[in-house]
């Protein structure tokens, strides 16, 4: 390959031996610099790669010197394996669980009646909460926050109750050969990173920096001393904070270089996602390839649509199935056929264990919450599906998904779009603007409220998904949108 000047100066920054930080927008060949990278030198390397299929694809690109694996395979073969007994146990109701742990009754919490059942849910997701950061202990800030309970002092008595039982988890989580709480991947993984572990190599590479859990992070970084450090990411598309994601690269104390020109699309594609970046206040602005002659404009036939939430895919999956197209969904169908059976439960006045809605004991509760509530407003779109369509033909639609070979059109949320690339994009239309500010400019008009920073990281990626044509759709407010035109 003929590197471009940006990745020559990372080349040369690294075989200076500089910790180092790249910032690779969308479309910019990071894996291919990284490849370069690890070919300029014989020296012992490890590649972390951001899960299975990733590393494996490594595997067949990075020269012998570089080991490509991810954390969870280091953590395996150093403490996991003394689990794997455990690790292969068959799963049990969560509400089991919790009554081995010693929760055996219902607890009342404002107006909310939290059955055993729930309790026993909300002590196992505290605990998977906990491994997925870098602090010693479990803690009351570790409880996740429940929707009907978002008030604090709510959320204190809920953490009070629950921060005893997480702790007789995460001791039973200990014991290799045998205990009441399903053992799975990130409890090795947290239990690997307790003991401060040392990864024997010259030089470290971690991939998709920007979405790093803080566990792995730490991890990553305590290897300074001893290794040389590479991390290559794009800050603009840290859109997993929610997920207790974090991204590493800003603060990184090292060399801080960017690759900004993408081979995936052309200069008009270059100029939608750089008014994305400017609003996110991005570190990065990016170049398109002349010879990519990107479009903007209506898609009438897309390979991909591109949705903001699962509810969005949803009913995008319907529409395409009514008309009569073979459909896949990015992920699987298993997710929204979860929020249908759970829509069912409470319907038939039975609570429900999704996380989403276990706090609802009827589904005329959960309209009332997603109605007047302004913490529920987002679950007003799946409201309305359920009210107009009914969970059985739902059901039915997520059946008719078909493999993304089969298809001729995929559906994706923008998140699990991450990393993907499609010829022609349609983006759909539950990317909704920013609220009303309140104002009214000089014509009379009210002038739309600011955009919040992870939205616009989320439309980033949505918008750079594409080679050929761009549909914008569903975010196309945004250029009458005041910070639209930077």
């Amino acid at each position: 390959m003929n590197p471009t000047d940006e990745q020559a100066a990372a080349a040369d920054a690294f075989h200076a031996g500089e910790h180092l930080a790249l910032q690779a927008g969308a479309g910019t060949g990071k894996t291919t610099t990284l490849e370069l990278l690890a070919r300029t030198t014989q020296s012992r390397g490890r590649y972390l790669a951001y899960n299975r299929a990733i590393a494996q694809d490594a595997r067949a690109r990075f020269p012998r010197n570089v080991a490509c694996k991810t954390a969870h395979a280091l953590a395996y073969a150093a403490v996991g394996r003394f689990y794997a007994q455990r690790l292969g146990a068959p799963r049990r109701p969560a509400w089991q669980t919790g009554q081995a742990l010693g929760i055996t009754k219902a607890v009342r919490i404002g107006e909310r009646d939290l059955s055993q059942r729930t309790l026993s849910n909300i002590t196992l997701r505290t605990v998977s909460r906990f491994c997925h950061t870098a602090d010693p202990a479990i803690t009351r800030h570790h409880v996740p926050s429940l929707r009907g309970l978002e008030d604090r002092a709510l959320h204190t008595q809920l953490a009070t109750h629950i921060v005893p039982f997480a702790h007789k988890a995460w001791t039973d989580l200990q014991h290799p050969d045998d205990g009441c709480v399903r053992f799975d991947h990130d409890h090795y993984l947290k239990i690997w990173a307790l003991t401060q572990p040392k990864i024997d190599t010259d030089f470290l590479l971690l991939d998709e920096a920007q979405d790093t859990n803080p566990v792995i992070e730490q991890v990553f970084l305590n290897q300074r001393s001893h290794a040389q450090l590479v991390m290559v990411g794009d800050s603009a598309q840290a859109i997993y904070h929610w997920r207790g994601a974090k991204d590493v690269m800003t603060g990184f104390d090292g060399t801080q270089l960017a690759l900004s020109q993408s081979f995936r699309f052309g200069p008009r594609l270059a100029e939608e996602a750089n008014r994305w970046l400017h609003i996110a206040d991005a570190p990065l602005r990016l170049t398109g390839t002349i010879a990519v002659p990107t479009e903007l404009g209506p898609v009438a036939r897309p390979d991909a649509v591109l949705c903001r939430t699962n509810v969005g895919a949803m009913v995008q999956v319907m529409d395409l199935l009514a008309a009569g197209y073979r459909v896949a969904l990015v992920g699987g169908g298993d997710g929204l056929r979860a929020l249908a059976l759970a829509a069912r439960e409470l319907k038939e006045g039975r609570c429900t264990t999704h996380p989403e809605l276990l706090l609802f004991t009827t589904w005329g509760d959960l309209q009332d919450y997603s109605a007047h509530d302004p913490a529920g407003r987002d679950l007003q779109p799946l409201v309305d599906l359920i009210d107009t369509h009914g969970t059985d033909a739902i059901l039915a639609a997520v059946a008719h998904l078909t493999s993304e070979n089969q298809a001729e059109v995929t559906v994706s949320t923008a998140h699990k779009a991450k990393g993907r690339e499609w010829a022609c994009v349609r983006i759909a239309d539950d990317f909704t603007p920013p609220r009303d500010s309140g104002q009214h400019d000089d014509t009379g008009r009210a002038v739309p409220g600011p955009i919040d920073d992870g939205e616009a990281r989320l439309a980033y990626v949505a918008v750079t998904r594409t080679r050929s044509r761009l549909d914008i759709g569903g975010l196309a407010w945004i250029h009458d949108h005041p910070d639209g035109n930077p």
